[in-house]
């Protein structure tokens, strides 16, 4: 952990000053009591724990998944603990495990230690709900604290395995230091077993944790998909889905065909292999004749249950069937009665019609000693370490509950009964590992013709995945020697008695099923670029996702605009967050996914994929300063990086090599770096150095864009002839095509189809709806740009100062979360302007209605405009009316868009209706 160097704080007279003696040091004498207590409350109550939420990709902080909340102690900021008389104290004996650094990770030990001399309050909440997931069964390390960038308040932010657990270990470790702080009983014991059953109520299974951690292994994106089981493999079009051991690919007819285990058994002796004997039975009159006809012994149970529910053991007389039959009620109104096969549990797993492991099962039992009643021998074997909750260790826990005393009875027994030595003692008719059972490994012992045999089973059935559980005296034996019986094909089997068996070889029986999901050499992912920076990154995004359109790919593109599957949006608004690109990468329908990623939600949540197979960062310049915690220009940068960052080992980081901070991204990355450079061949030394090590880039030489690998030169197109470029006047849309032609270029697009792509991309309302778009009213240009920072604004002007006009009459707004320093430098950057109107966004983000207009108006004054050149039309619409009313044909408007769909819907509808003409007072009339 890491924290960052906070001021001194002058502890009261009655605290004792930190020491490297004992936890205990802190708490200091006090000559008043009452004076001490009112203290702790003060802090107590300062004490807010606000917006705690989980980050669930790679995000600022961490490349992996953290709880975040905001956290601020008014007056009590950075007063170290030893300030507070006894909370130390009080806090170690609640957890006294805090004390204790050995076998802790070294940052996370070191951060513990420090606990001892005194550290703000601040820093012991991410200790304590680190502690908490700990106690709970996780493994988790990394915590921080940093400032927010608001006065006062700090971030806490700490790892997590499951995101409910950490969630409430923040919550919990708020209350804990508030109880210790205020000298409150808090039960510990209530609080860990909560969270403790909340991490296994929430954590997945054995099955689909054993294919999720190989698929981990391998590299394949895994998303979970909802609190249980159901988990998503994959991305895009390679996207698979499994539940436990169900998958995509299996049949819902093959599961209906093994629930029911009489139509099992059927299905089983058409092909010739060995089943039990019995019928279906629905009343104890059917019950009872079964068994007669079969003869003693027998066994009874469910037809479609599951588990072992309602499964007897051997049956020798009617009172046992009788008994066997009233517990079985409960369980279903269908039951087979079959003869009992003598012989030994088996389960036998069947993987894409291959038999890849072997598990004798032993069912929950106890052995008696002549002393113990059977209730004493289940607690004493319940005490092995290897046993838990459910599938919490190795071993379930033995049960002794009603379900067992059921079936105790079946045999005459109770709990209370006192078995003789050595009298083996069934717990259950069945040798689930879920009620108690354990396992053993038997896959190498295996005779080949079983193998056949039960491969034939799953076949049969239709199982992708299959359990077959066999009765037989010897697995190694075939079952035409020994009267072995096939009794079951199960589907969604267990996999824990084979992962974790009890005795022999543990089988890594999720590689069989990943290799059925995605057999060797078949891609688990689709191409993902993500594209960032402070400008033109919508522009980007859209024009890689047009080239690779182009190919004849389906692209899922996310932006500033909405969601888009090739041309169609499928959700309007800002989507460039975690939420759009996981519904892109969602979708088995899309080939390459294009996400667009903005800063906020980075900060907010984090990214919405693991790694990107090419990541591009375009340029960092001054904006959104101030919000979120992000001061400095740096620190933007720091965010930005992350997208460099997750670029996977063999992808593609393309940099802007022009923009410093951007260049310097690439010591972040372990893929290959890509450089594009607007400057001219021989001026920028990285990009020479780079080429000069046969690196790839993409620059401009003699107003060409050129792909150049090492000495290798491959012209693309003439910036005249692309669109984009406006006759080569737009110089600011050179980096975003330069990017655009990197991604495509090291994902394998042919470079015509490179070109063609360019050439075929247009600056319309349709295909970059907001960026660059000119449109006509009545023969004057507006030109509409969704332009709202310094950097690009500037650019905007130089391109709008190119422009041939009579006059340029500026649109202007800014957003207002901005300091009030960039808004005056946005308008000071405007004073190019011949006339301007300024309007006010209808969001103005905290600020008074005209707040953000006066800035302009001082930037636009101090930059030249006379006074008498500038206006004030509040409302966006009414502002475009204003300034096309006063235009001449030879005249061009720049609007800087809010509501970028709804200007251009106006405009639109303007350059159909008459042309208004509209006084300085707002009067109108129609030519």
């Amino acid at each position: 952990m890491a924290f960052p160097t906070t001021a001194p704080f002058a502890p009261s007279s009655d605290a004792a000053p930190s020491s490297d003696a004992a936890p205990s040091s802190d708490a200091a004498p006090s000559s008043d009591a009452a004076a001490s207590h009112a203290l702790l409350l003060d802090v107590a109550n300062a004490l807010t724990v606000a917006n705690i939420r989980a980050m669930r990709g790679p995000n600022y902080w961490r490349l992996a998944p953290v709880i975040a909340c905001d956290v601020r102690l008014g007056p009590f900021d950075i007063a170290p603990t030893t300030a507070f008389p006894g909370f130390m104290t009080r806090l170690l004996a609640q957890l006294p495990s805090l004390a204790h650094t050995a076998h802790r990770r070294e940052a996370h030990a070191h951060a513990l230690r420090r606990l001892h001399d005194g550290v703000p309050l601040t820093h012991v909440l991410p200790l304590v709900a680190l502690e908490l997931q700990i106690l709970s069964g996780s493994d988790v390390s990394f915590g921080r604290v940093v400032p927010s960038g608001d006065d006062g308040e700090w971030w806490v932010i700490v790892s997590y395995e499951e995101e409910a657990v950490g969630v409430q270990a923040m919550q919990d470790a708020t209350e804990l230091i508030r109880a210790c702080l205020t000298e409150t009983p808090y039960n510990i014991t209530q609080t860990l077993d909560t969270l403790h059953t909340l991490h296994e109520d929430t954590r997945l299974g054995p099955s689909t944790a054993a294919i999720v951690e190989e698929a981990q292994r391998r590299g394949i994106p895994v998303r979970r998909l909802n609190d249980g089981a159901l988990v998503q493999l994959g991305l895009g079009k390679n996207l698979r889905r499994i539940q436990a051991t169900l998958t995509d690919y299996t049949s819902a007819i093959a599961v209906e065909i093994a629930q029911d285990k009489d139509e099992t058994k059927r299905v089983l002796h058409h092909i010739g292999l060995p089943v039990p004997v019995g019928d279906v039975v629905r009343t104890w009159d059917e019950a009872l004749q079964a068994a007669h006809e079969l003869d003693y012994p027998v066994i009874l149970k469910p037809r479609d249950a599951n588990h072992g529910r309602g499964i007897s053991g051997a049956i020798h007389s009617d009172v046992m069937l009788e008994a066997a039959w009233h517990y079985a009620q409960g369980f279903a109104s269908q039951f087979l009665v079959e003869r009992f096969i003598t012989g030994l549990d088996y389960r036998v797993l069947v993987v894409n019609g291959k038999a890849v492991a072997t598990a004798q099962r032993v069912a929950a039992h106890v052995v008696g000693n002549g002393i113990h009643t059977i209730r004493e021998l289940i607690a004493h074997n319940n005490a092995d370490a290897r046993r838990g909750i459910g599938h919490t260790k190795a071993l379930t826990r033995l049960p002794d509950d009603r379900g067992t005393e059921e079936f105790l009875a079946l045999s005459g027994r109770s709990l209370d009964t006192v078995p003789s030595d050595g009298e083996h003692v069934p717990l259950r008719g069945t040798a689930n590992l879920s009620t108690g059972g354990t396992s053993i490994d038997r896959t190498d012992a295996m005779h080949p013709d079983n193998v056949t045999a039960c491969e034939m089973a799953a076949g049969a059935v239709g199982l992708d995945i299959a359990g077959i559980d066999v009765i037989t005296p010897d697995i190694s034996v075939p079952f035409r020697e020994n009267g072995a019986a096939i009794i079951e094909v199960n589907a969604a089997p267990g996999l824990r008695m084979h992962t974790h068996p009890a005795e022999g070889k543990p089988r890594n029986v999720g590689a069989p099923i990943l290799d059925m999901l995605y057999p060797p050499g078949e891609r688990a992912t689709i191409p993902v670029i993500a594209v960032t920076g402070t400008n033109g990154k919508t522009t980007t995004a859209r024009l890689i996702a047009h080239i690779f359109r182009h190919t004849g790919n389906t692209v899922g593109l996310t932006s500033t605009d909405g969601i888009y599957i090739n041309n169609r949006m499928v959700m309007e608004g800002d989507m460039t967050g975690p939420f759009s690109a996981n519904i892109i990468l969602s979708n088995p329908t899309i080939d390459v996914a294009v996400l667009e990623t903005a800063r906020g939600g980075i900060l907010r949540a984090g990214l919405g994929f693991d790694d990107a197979d090419v990541g591009v960062v375009l340029n960092v310049t001054s904006d959104h300063l101030g919000i979120r915690g992000i001061t400095t220009i740096e620190q933007l940068a720091d965010v930005k990086s992350v997208i460099a960052a997750v670029v996977r080992r063999d992808g593609h980081a393309v940099l802007n090599a022009d923009d410093p901070l951007v260049f310097a991204m690439r010591s972040k990355c372990v893929g290959d770096v890509v450089l594009i450079s607007s400057e001219a061949p021989g001026t920028n030394p990285h990009v020479e150095a780079h080429l000069a090590r046969n690196g790839v880039a993409a620059r401009l030489e003699e107003g060409s864009f050129v792909v150049l690998r090492g000495p290798l030169r491959i012209p693309i197109a003439h910036e005249r002839e692309v669109p984009l470029m406006l006759g080569g006047t737009a110089k600011f849309q050179r980096t975003n095509i330069l990017a655009a032609i990197a991604a495509a270029y090291v994902r394998g697009v042919r470079y015509d189809d490179i070109r063609a792509g360019l050439l075929s991309f247009f600056p319309s309302p349709s295909m970059t709806p907001g960026r660059l778009n000119v449109m006509r009213v009545h023969g004057v240009r507006v030109l509409v740009d969704y332009a709202h920072n310094a950097a690009a604004v500037s650019g905007l002007m130089e391109l709008v100062t190119e422009m041939p006009a009579r006059r340029r009459i500026g649109v202007l707004a800014a957003p207002g979360d901005r300091r009030d320093a960039d808004i005056e430098a946005l308008g000071q950057l405007c004073a190019t302007l011949d006339y301007v109107v300024i309007k006010e966004d209808a969001d103005t983000r905290g600020r008074e209605q005209g707040a953000v207009a006066a800035l302009i108006r001082a930037g636009l004054i101090a930059g030249g405009v006379p006074e008498h050149q500038i206006e004030v039309v509040v409302p966006e619409a009414a502002a475009i009316d204003r300034a096309i009313a006063i235009a001449s044909d030879q005249d061009v408007v720049v609007v800087l868009a809010d509501k970028v769909n709804d200007v251009l819907a106006h405009v639109e509808e303007l350059s159909a209706s008459p042309r208004l003409v509209t006084s300085r007072v707002g009067a109108t009339r129609a030519l």
